[in-house]
């Protein structure tokens, strides 16, 4: 224990030697390391300081050299644009002083074609002057005014301007008929020659034959009971008067006349007349036209090559068989014209089934117009707009009467057609009054016009002979006559196809022998 305490006491101090001792050791030593440190601080800062001052100055250096540099650009361009203007100002004086120059003469001109322009004045009145004076003689010694001899100086040229356009006229003619009228003949009696259709003559009337006359007591029937049931069923009139053996059915729709006339035929036949028994014959009857009508529909589009036609208006073209117009039957007029108008569409490379279906369908408006109000072209174009036809089939059926614009070349084909097969001769029966009427008006127009001596219709009135005064109309006018007449004769008369007007001038030379 005393010896723990004796190395106690002795440690103390010890331990409080080293501590003085390291002390002073690290205090020596931190102050040499913090002096070391300042003077490096120092010495850092120092190279800082002058390496700032050596970038100032080179940043100076540069800013200086730049901006000089600028500075000598922008006094270049200054003196470019110095220079430009001075270009410019010195192009405009040149301009200007041109200009002016310019305007200088054009004054000059001015006044030269002033003086110019007074002296024609004065030479034209001197002139005036001298042409009245010169006219003044004229008329003095020609013993003709300035107008007289204007109207026969007029006079003689429109003479020689007339005859040199009919000489003109008689060559381009003659050229223009070698030229057309081979082709023309070719198309149209290509076409004519398959297409001569029979003709009925036209009636409102159908006659059935009677075995005797004691049958038409039995037609009559008690109080007239038969007669009237007829009548009534097929809406048609029977007519029995004094004809021997011969009953005359009236009625304006041929299809219930004709259901009529086989009704009669049938109950003829038969013997039994009374009203239970007409009226089935009249329903069989009905049925038999009806399947006529069909047939003869499917037969004409079948002819002409048409198909997909709707079944209705299949039915309305067979109801056309009934039908007559001026003596032609509808039906077969509407298959002629459906071939004419089919031929020549192939001959002028248009469209051939465009044109025959066209044709075919022209008149369709007749199957029912009388039934419902309205022309045939107008009811025509609405059952085929009902019947949904191509607005093409349409203009060419709506335009053959020229009640509407052709507005495709294959219903002028239509027309043409048309008026082909209704001025075909044979083709329709006008009645004797209307045919001397036309004939009459024909040779009017023709004798009203001045020069004409006399004229006669002949062909049936297809063509007029005119004979011309010689005295009054020369050789060289009867071009221009034979024109006027025949715009005379388009714009008063109506008529089927052409009518030739043919223009005679007869030169006479009599002399006598003594």
């Amino acid at each position: 224990m005393p010896t723990v305490a004796v190395a106690f006491v002795v440690g103390i101090p010890v331990l409080v030697i080293g501590l003085l001792v390291g002390y002073i050791l690290r205090k020596n030593i931190a102050e040499k390391t913090i002096g070391s440190a300042e003077t490096k601080a120092m010495n850092l800062v120092l190279d800082a300081e002058n390496r700032a001052e050596a970038i100032k100055k080179e940043m100076k250096l540069e800013a200086k050299e730049e901006i000089h540099k600028m500075r000598s650009d922008m006094e270049k361009e200054i003196r470019d644009r110095r220079n430009e203007v001075s270009r410019q100002e010195k192009r405009i004086n040149q301009k200007e002083d041109y200009i002016d120059k310019k305007v200088e003469n054009i004054e000059k001109k001015e006044e030269s074609i002033t003086r110019k322009e007074n002296g024609l004045i004065e030479k034209g009145k001197e002139l005036d002057r001298v042409i009245e004076k010169q006219m003044a003689e004229l008329e003095k010694i020609s013993g003709l005014t300035v107008e007289e001899a204007k109207q026969i100086l007029l006079a003689n040229t429109e003479k020689e301007i007339r005859h040199d356009a009919s000489v003109m006229i008689k060559d381009i003619e003659s050229r223009a008929k070698e030229e057309a009228d081979k082709k023309a003949k070719e198309i149209i009696v290509g076409a004519i020659q398959r297409c001569a259709a029979d003709h009925v003559a036209e009636s409102t009337v159908s006659v059935v034959n009677l075995p005797n006359d004691e049958m038409k007591g039995r037609i009559i029937g008690r109080e007239g009971r038969n007669i009237r049931s007829i009548e009534n069923l097929t809406g048609v009139d029977l007519i029995i008067d004094d004809t021997p053996e011969a009953v005359i059915l009236s009625g304006f729709d041929p299809v219930r006349r004709e259901i009529a006339r086989l009704t009669l035929e049938k109950l003829i036949t038969d013997g039994r007349i009374h009203p239970a028994r007409i009226e089935e014959t009249v329903e069989k009857s009905t049925k038999e036209v009806s399947a006529i009508i069909k047939d003869a529909g499917e037969q004409a589009t079948f002819e002409v090559g048409i198909h997909n036609l709707h079944p209705e208006l299949i039915k309305m073209l067979g109801r056309l068989k009934y039908r007559t117009s001026y003596g032609q039957n509808v039906l077969k007029h509407s298959i002629e014209v459906s071939h004419l108008a089919g031929l020549m569409a192939s001959e002028l490379g248009l469209d051939p089934k465009l044109a025959k279906r066209a044709g075919l369908l022209h008149d369709i408006g007749k199957a029912i117009d009388h039934e419902k109000e309205g022309t045939h072209v107008d009811l025509g174009i609405e059952v085929l707009r009902k019947y949904k036809e191509s607005q093409s089939v349409i203009d060419g059926m709506a335009a053959h009467h020229g009640d509407y614009e052709a507005k495709t070349m294959e219903a002028v084909l239509v027309a043409a057609a048309d008026a082909l097969s209704a001025a075909r001769p044979g083709a329709r029966r006008e009645t004797l009054e209307t045919y001397i009427q036309r004939l009459q008006k024909l040779e009017e127009i023709a004798n009203t016009t001045d020069g004409v001596e006399k004229s006669y219709a002949i062909q049936a009135g297809r063509e007029i002979r005119i004979a011309v005064k010689p005295d009054q109309v020369g050789d060289d006018e009867i071009p221009f006559l034979a024109r006027e007449i025949s715009k005379k004769i388009e714009a008063e008369l109506e008529y089927p196809g052409q009518i030739k007007v043919n223009v005679l001038r007869e030169t006479r030379a009599i002399d006598y022998a003594k």
